[in-house]
């Protein structure tokens, strides 16, 4: 007997959906995929106190050891799904000149655009000054200081004193900066001089020399770019990444249902999929419809481990 299902996954459309990447696309290294093992999932917050209050150690020869209980809250969320589909006519397939594959071209294009739609998100929301304990904020045209493209701007000292703050709790070992604002802060004259090791304050500073210098693991530069008009209008291209830094801990062995505390990750359910189907209403001969997609949650679980820096170039 055969079965019919509405929506066919195709092995080898998922093979390319899950190796096709844009280089320039750095959300899955800023707010890494974590895999659940449903869509509606729970993970847990620490209570602050619990990690900074000292108990009584001291055990008497023959009292109990003194126990200590955690306390967590636990917070309920849910994957949500996203995904496109693209049509494909059966007389495109069937033109196709050899090595041209329509529907695995089609699969590479969705999958590009589901990942540009991640890419916004995450930008969004790790680009957002709500992600951040009130404290942890600071805006540069704000009467805060000078922007890192000024010649009097002081980013060194800034990005310092602010991991340097009693209101982080985990000192940030990743940098997450949009394109301009890094090209401002490796070009900024205290960065310069302090690669140099004397006075001049031009040039460019390399990327391993302000990871040392700020004593970073990661440094993370958004690159790509978003039309921001409506389809069908002259494309107006803005950055996914703008006008921002981003100081932020994260931890390599957070899992989503651990006691590990980090910035934010990705709640992942499943992996990506592609699959395809037969559709007659698709021109004169009917064709075929290629559809990819993935149940994912960006999640910003512990605001007090990031630091958000605003309008660093002018």
């Amino acid at each position: 007997m055969t079965t019919f299902a509405p929506f066919t996954v195709i092995p080898q459309l998922t093979a390319i959906t899950l190796a096709y990447k844009n280089r320039s696309y750095i959300a899955d290294s800023v707010l890494p995929r974590l895999p659940v093992g449903k869509q509606a999932f729970t993970y847990f917050k620490l209570a602050k106190g619990d990690e900074f209050t000292i108990p009584n150690t001291l055990v008497g020869r023959t009292s109990q050891t003194n126990e200590v209980e955690r306390s967590a809250t636990s917070v309920t969320d849910s994957t949500i799904d996203y995904g496109l589909q693209e049509k494909i006519p059966l007389s495109d397939i069937e033109n196709a000149y050899p090595g041209y594959d329509p529907l695995g071209l089609a699969t590479e294009q969705v999958t590009e655009l589901i990942a540009l739609a991640r890419e916004q998100r995450t930008a969004s929301l790790v680009f957002n000054s709500s992600s951040y304990n009130g404290n942890n904020y600071l805006d540069l045209t704000a009467g805060a200081g000078k922007a890192w493209s000024d010649a009097a701007g002081v980013p060194m000292t800034q990005i310092i004193d602010a991991m340097d703050s009693v209101n982080l709790i985990m000192r940030p070992n990743t940098m997450v900066i949009g394109r301009k604002a890094y090209s401002a802060l490796v070009r900024n004259a205290q960065i310069v001089k302090a690669y140099h090791g004397n006075i001049g304050d031009s040039g460019i500073v390399p990327k391993q020399f302000l990871k040392d210098l700020l004593e970073l693991d990661n440094i993370f530069v958004g690159e790509s770019f978003v039309n921001t008009v409506k389809k069908g209008k002259t494309p107006v291209l803005d950055r996914c990444w703008g006008n921002y830094c981003a100081l932020i801990y994260q931890n390599g062995l957070a899992a989503s249902n651990g006691g590990t505390s980090t910035f934010g990750f990705t709640a992942e359910f499943g992996s990506r999929v592609a699959g395809s189907w037969q559709d007659i209403d698709i021109g004169l001969r009917g064709g075929t419809i290629v559809r990819v997609g993935e149940s994912v949650k960006e999640l910003i679980c512990a605001d007090d481990m990031g630091y958000l820096f605003k309008n660093v170039y002018v």
